[in-house]
C-alpha cells in the first residue's frame, strides 16, 4: 500500500503543483533544511572526533587528526546513505531522508575526497615517484593479508564515490538514460565493499582493540540485515496469492477496500511490475516503474489528480501514464475491471502513455 507520507508538488524536484505552468525548483525550502540539518550532523561528528582524539592522543598532528577524523566521518555517512533506501521501504517515516539523499551522497564524497588528499599527500609525497603511481608501485604484497596494499581499495572507491558525486544532477540522468544512470550509481555497493576491505587490511591491522572490529562487523550487518528485510517485505508485497483468471485475460488482484481513494497498491502479475491506484473511486493501473530513479510508483499516492512517486515526486495522470506538460515521460498503462467489489487487471501492456478508460465502482 502507498505510504502515509504528505508530499507538496511545490517541494519535489522538478515539479510544482500539477497545472500546465511549469518554474523549474531550485533551493527549495525543503533542501535548505536538509542540507543544513546535514552540516550540522557533520560538523557536530567533526568536532566530536576531533576532541576525542585529542584526549586520547595529546600529541597528534593535525595532518593525522584530519586523516582519521574525515575517514570515520565519510565512513559513518556512507552506512546512513546505505540505510536510508531500505528503511523507507520499511517504513514512509524514513522518507524525507530520501528525498535529497544526493546530497549527502555529494557531502561524503567531498569529506572523503579531503581523507583521499591528505593520506596521498601524508604517505607518498616526499619521494621520487608521481603521488598517484606510488599509491599503486609503494607496496605490492598483493599476496599478503596483513601486508594487503588497503590504499587501493580506498583509491578505487573514491573513483567510484567521484563519479556518482559528479554524475548526480538530473542533467546527467537524462544523458544517460534512467537504466544506465541507476546502474553507474548501484556502484554504491562496490564501492562500500573496497572501503570495508580498506578499513579491514589498514586500520584494523594495527588497531588492535577488539570495539573497533564489533563497530565495522557491526556495521555491515546491520547494512546487510536492513536490505534482506526490505527485500522480503518487498517479495512478500509482490508476490501475494495465486489469483484466478477471468475471461479475457483479466486476473484478480484484490478487493476495492484493499486500495484507499488516493492510495496505491503494487503487484507482480505475469512478469509485470504494476500499480493499481484509486483516484476518487476510478482505478486506473500503470507501470510500478518511474521514468526518474526507477522508484515505486505504487508505494506513492495520488496528488492533484496525478500519481506522484514517493521518492522525488515525479507524477503522472493514472489514465494515461502520461506526465503533464511540459514533461515527457510515459509509462505503460493497464486495462482494469471493477467486479463484484474486486479489482481485475489484465498484464498485458499497453503502449506507454496510451489511454485507457478508469474502471469504477458501480453504485445500485
Amino acid at each position: 500500500m502507498g505510504g502515509s507520507l504528505h508530499i507538496d508538488p511545490v517541494d519535489c524536484d522538478r515539479r510544482i503543483r500539477m497545472g500546465l505552468s511549469y518554474t523549474s525548483v531550485q533551493w527549495n525550502k525543503q533542501k535548505k533544511a536538509y542540507d543544513l540539518y546535514l552540516w550540522i550532523g557533520i560538523g557536530l561528528m567533526l568536532v566530536s572526533f576531533t576532541i576525542f582524539q585529542l584526549v586520547l592522543h595529546p600529541t597528534i598532528t593535525v595532518e593525522t587528526l584530519v586523516i582519521r577524523a574525515t575517514a570515520v566521518t565519510a565512513f559513518v555517512l556512507l552506512h546512513l546513505i546505505l540505510s536510508i533506501g531500505p528503511l523507507s521501504r520499511l517504513n514512509p517515516i524514513f522518507l524525507p531522508l530520501l528525498y535529497n539523499r544526493r546530497h549527502m551522497g555529494v557531502s561524503m564524497f567531498l569529506i572523503a575526497l579531503v581523507h583521499g588528499a591528505f593520506s596521498i599527500i601524508q604517505f607518498h609525497a616526499l619521494g621520487d615517484a608521481n603521488p598517484i603511481i606510488s599509491v599503486f608501485t609503494s607496496n605490492q604484497h598483493y599476496e599478503s593479508i596483513s601486508l594487503f596494499p588497503f590504499q587501493i581499495l580506498g583509491f578505487f572507491a573514491l573513483v567510484i564515490l567521484f563519479l556518482m558525486a559528479a554524475t548526480s544532477h538530473d542533467f546527467w540522468l537524462n544523458q544517460l538514460s534512467p537504466r544506465v544512470w541507476k546502474v553507474l550509481h548501484m556502484g554504491v555497493y562496490i564501492a562500500y565493499a573496497l572501503l570495508v576491505g580498506h578499513v579491514v587490511l589498514g586500520v584494523l591491522q594495527f588497531e588492535h582493540h577488539l570495539m573497533y572490529w564489533v563497530l565495522v562487523c557491526a556495521g555491515f550487518f546491520w547494512i546487510a540485515s536492513l536490505h534482506i528485510l526490505a527485500g522480503v517485505k518487498e517479495w512478500r508485497r509482490l508476490s501475494g496469492k495465486d489469483v484466478v483468471s477471468a475471461d479475457s485475460g483479466f486476473h484478480c488482484v484484490a478487493s476495492v477496500a484493499e486500495i484507499p481513494a488516493g492510495r496505491g497498491k503494487s503487484i507482480f502479475l505475469k512478469d509485470q511490475n504494476i500499480a493499481i491506484f484509486n483516484n476518487d473511486g476510478q482505478f486506473s493501473a500503470v507501470h510500478n516503474v518511474c521514468k526518474h530513479q526507477m522508484g515505486p510508483l505504487g508505494e506513492g499516492k495520488i496528488v492533484d489528480g496525478c500519481i506522484t512517486c514517493p521518492w522525488h515526486g515525479y507524477q503522472y495522470l493514472p489514465e494515461n501514464g502520461q506526465a503533464p506538460p511540459p514533461f515527457t515521460e510515459k509509462l505503460h498503462t493497464y486495462h482494469t475491471k471493477i467486479i463484484d467489489g474486486k479489482v481485475w487487471v489484465n498484464p498485458t501492456p499497453n503502449p506507454e502513455g496510451t489511454e485507457v478508460e478508469p474502471s469504477k465502482i458501480s453504485t445500485p
